[in-house]
């Protein structure tokens, strides 16, 4: 694919990914068509030199092991490590608030940090998981929804009754965040949010447990800019990195390393999770692919020493109308190639060694390279590099395509950006 191909493509998935249980969902079939074999993580593994494996976990993290011919103690593992989660408002049990006799607005709490003005006045619908009953109490049944219909809005205030908005709002999440979900003429006898979901699934009401519901907004991405140069979409952050580890599976030529995505969950709220990076959930899984393979525990230890991580998460870039904010030397720009994120602090796991080993990546790609330093006077954010290295101590460098407006409801990234950063990715498999 050309450059605006992997871009739309990229835009295809996000659309199709409205929550993070979709993006595994999503995830898993493409690996699926790219031959890799479903495994459960309580079966009795069996897997074999040269096998194709991925594996869910919690539904909303997902990992694939390709593994090589080449026992891990020799060659370590190779793994590209994202995250599925996005900031977004989530649905509280028991959502429905009636503010007059007509109106219904839904309870909600925000996920993440996400730059909540962007929220308003959007076409919202509803996307997530619905546990319904099953034949075991402790197995209920878990069903994918997504309404596709825009169902429901934030409307701002109007200026008339804020005339200072334009100078700064200040967001009560509990009071300003309840979008608007329905209306009728009286206040309804049943809960409408369960009876719209049930009717969606084909099931009774009266089955659904619970469930895990969040808010996106409808409009598809798309290209943008006088070349269509830009990408402009929700949730580039992270399903971006998702989608280009994804891709770079393809058409992988090297079959002696063992090639690891790890896709977990909850980094946006510091991956403390059972399927967070956080977790031994990584560790887990390289251990099990270790011991399938007749490796021991020092076989293991030799495996980890010789592995290496890119830890991939979207970067900022130089904001045109507020180049102050960045680091008067290392600011990256959209479409100028993949950035590696460094910081004094270890907010990102990057060192000389692990940044020297991307930067020639790059080259061998014939893909340029740009690095991202915070000023020193202002407090950046992390990712999970640094937090999955505590679980497995490998090498690894913190990179991610440039962008604008991170954590809005729309964000902006470079079209040529990603089909690079594939490249990369591609380089990285094939040593």
């Amino acid at each position: 694919m050309n450059p605006k191909e992997y871009a739309q493509s990229l835009i295809d998935f996000i659309y199709e990914s409205p929550s993070t249980f979709h993006a595994v969902e999503n995830t898993a079939q493409q690996l699926s068509e790219f031959g890799y074999t479903e495994l459960k993580m309580e079966d009795k593994w069996s897997v074999e030199r040269g096998g194709k494996y991925y594996l869910r976990y919690n539904s909303s993290a997902i990992f694939s092991v390709q593994i090589g011919t080449e026992a891990p103690a020799n060659n370590g593992f190779k793994i590209i490590a994202a995250h599925t989660d996005s900031p977004g408002i989530k649905i509280k049990p028991s959502p429905e608030m009636y503010p007059s006799q007509k109106d219904i607005k839904l309870n909600t709490e925000t996920y993440g940090g996400g730059i909540w003005s962007t929220w308003f006045d959007r076409p919202l619908s509803i996307a997530g998981r619905v546990y319904a009953q099953g034949a075991n109490a402790l197995a209920p049944r878990e069903m994918l929804v997504n309404i596709k219909e825009p169902v429901a809005t934030i409307p701002n205030l109007a200026i008339h009754m804020n005339r200072e908005v334009n100078e700064g709002f200040k967001i009560n999440p509990q009071k300003h965040l309840l979008p608007l979900f329905a209306q009728f003429d009286s206040v309804p006898s049943q809960n409408e949010l369960l009876q719209m979901l049930a009717n969606h699934l084909g099931i009774h009401a009266s089955e659904i447990l619970d469930f895990e519901l969040n808010f996106y907004e409808t409009q598809k991405g798309a290209l943008i800019g006088a070349n269509q140069e830009f990408i402009s979409s929700g949730r580039i952050d992270n399903l971006g990195m998702v989608h280009a580890g994804l891709m770079s599976l393809k058409d992988v030529n090297n079959e002696e390393s063992t090639k690891v995505l790890a896709f977990f969950d909850n980094e946006e709220i510091g991956s403390a999770t059972k399927q967070g990076a956080h977790s031994p959930v990584l560790r887990m899984i390289l251990e099990r692919v270790n011991t399938a393979m007749g490796g021991t525990q020092e076989d293991f230890y030799r495996a980890i020493a010789k592995s290496f991580m890119i830890s991939a998460d979207m970067a900022h870039a130089l904001h045109p109308n507020n180049t102050e904010m960045h680091d008067p030397v290392n600011h990256p720009v959209l479409n100028g190639g993949p950035v590696i994120k460094i910081n004094a602090n270890q907010k990102y796991t990057t060192d000389a060694q692990s940044g020297a080993v991307f930067e020639a990546l790059g080259r061998k790609a014939e893909v340029p390279v740009q690095r991202f330093v915070n000023r020193s006077d202002l407090k950046g954010g992390s990712t999970l590099g640094s937090i999955a290295t505590m679980q497995i101590p490998v090498k690894s460098v913190d990179i991610g395509n440039p962008m604008l407006a991170m954590h809005s409801i729309r964000e902006l990234s470079g079209a040529s950006d990603h089909s690079m950063l594939i490249k990369v990715f591609q380089q990285f498999w094939e040593e």
